[in-house]
């Protein structure tokens, strides 16, 4: 079955086309979408575009299935499921939860069912590699009508790229993965640390919603709620206002005051800026804190697990990570601050060392994970 799965970010729209079980994509590409398409993107452009850029490798007339990455599935989705009209109404409906990323992949479905109308689609969620926590880590301590009528709960995201982190890993350390005990960091423009014990999701940083836990991007991660309530009742800032500062003027972009990409940073702070400095340190301090506190979910830690861009692609942030973790018996690896080739198939690799857990470098391939799953729904057996 040839998938092409569609994976749209914030200022990209990722493309690939797949045949299960092989790996290497027949073709990928990214397509720009502005510098925020989650305020002013055109998904059918968007969609258009790639399609076009895919043309001279794969014509759209081969397709069997579409498969797209969703990031909020909310309770209703523990698993991949085959696109209805239900479905994308069900995934808009769940955008105040991710208004960074669910409106977004409601409007490429619908772009997607468009161009391409006779073939199946298929939703793969991010929530639900995490329908495994366990109740102490799915609850937060609010009164239990907040939970039980309002559904205030933890959801954890970046499900697609642990499940694949995971598989890798194993086949990298030549071990069963219902051996492995491991943490997961993923640093992008998203970030997010999951504790994942024989392929199950058992502690994750992020939430409710995408802003909980480490410093990201433009996203504050975790701060004092007294803050919001201090800037609300004080009416400094209005509900849309601080919606607003968290999700596109925090993180990177907040502490540093200029940007939120990783390499201009590391050049800046090189040149002395001390805003830059300090962006680095924060987000460097929040990461280790949140890899030591998600192994506490673990009954041994056999590795940590760096992936996203920043995580496979950003040695000089790996390095400084790992050192705030040697009391944790994690040993840095040289080799590790050395930015991986640009083929995938050849970019993953594992430190072994001594003592302590192994350490490894792993690039996000969340396509395979979501071309698998399309074709399990799918049924393996449409014809072209």
């Amino acid at each position: 079955m040839r998938v092409l799965v569609l994976n749209p970010g914030s200022s990209t729209l990722k493309a690939a086309v797949l045949e299960p079980p092989d790996r290497t994509p027949l073709a990928s590409i990214e397509v720009g979408r502005g510098s925020d398409a989650s305020r002013d993107g055109d998904a059918a452009t968007a969609v258009a575009d790639a399609l076009a850029a895919l043309r001279p490798a794969v014509d759209a007339a081969t397709i069997d299935a579409v498969g797209y990455r969703v990031v909020h599935g909310g309770p209703r989705f523990s698993g991949p499921v085959r696109i209805g009209d239900d479905v994308v109404a069900a995934i808009d409906e769940l955008a105040d939860l991710a208004p960074l990323h669910n409106r977004l992949a409601a409007a490429t479905i619908r772009a997607g069912r468009s161009a391409l109308p006779g073939v199946v689609h298929v939703a793969a969620f991010d929530t639900a590699f995490h329908a495994t926590l366990p109740e102490d880590a799915i609850r937060y301590a609010v009164p239990a009508l907040w939970a039980e009528s309002w559904g205030v709960r933890r959801y954890g995201f970046h499900g697609l790229s642990v499940a694949w982190s995971t598989r890798r890993c194993a086949e990298l350390l030549d071990r069963p993965v219902a051996d492995l005990r491991l943490v997961v960091a993923h640093l992008g423009s998203g970030c997010s640390v999951t504790a994942v014990s024989g392929a199950r999701s058992v502690e994750t940083s992020m939430g409710m919603t995408p802003l909980e836990g480490l410093v990201m991007g433009t996203r504050a991660g975790s701060l004092d709620p007294g803050i919001l309530l201090a800037l609300l009742r004080d009416r400094r800032l209005t509900v849309e206002e601080l919606a607003e500062g968290l999700d596109h003027r925090s993180g990177l972009l907040g502490l540093s005051g200029r940007t939120a990409d990783v390499r201009e940073l590391l050049l800046a702070e090189a040149a002395g800026d001390a805003a830059a400095r300090l962006a680095l340190a924060v987000f460097v301090r929040r990461a280790a804190a949140g890899i030591a506190a998600a192994a506490t979910a673990l009954d041994r830690l056999d590795a940590v697990v760096f992936t996203g861009g920043i995580g496979a692609r950003a040695g000089p942030i790996r390095r400084r990570i790992l050192g705030r973790l040697a009391i944790l018996g994690v040993e840095r690896d040289p080799a590790f601050d050395v930015e991986p080739a640009a083929d995938p198939a050849t970019a993953d690799d594992v430190s072994e060392p001594r003592s302590g857990p192994a350490i490894a470098r792993i690039v996000a391939r969340e396509d395979v994970v979501i071309a698998e799953a399309t074709v399990e729904i799918a049924g393996g057996g449409a014809a072209r």
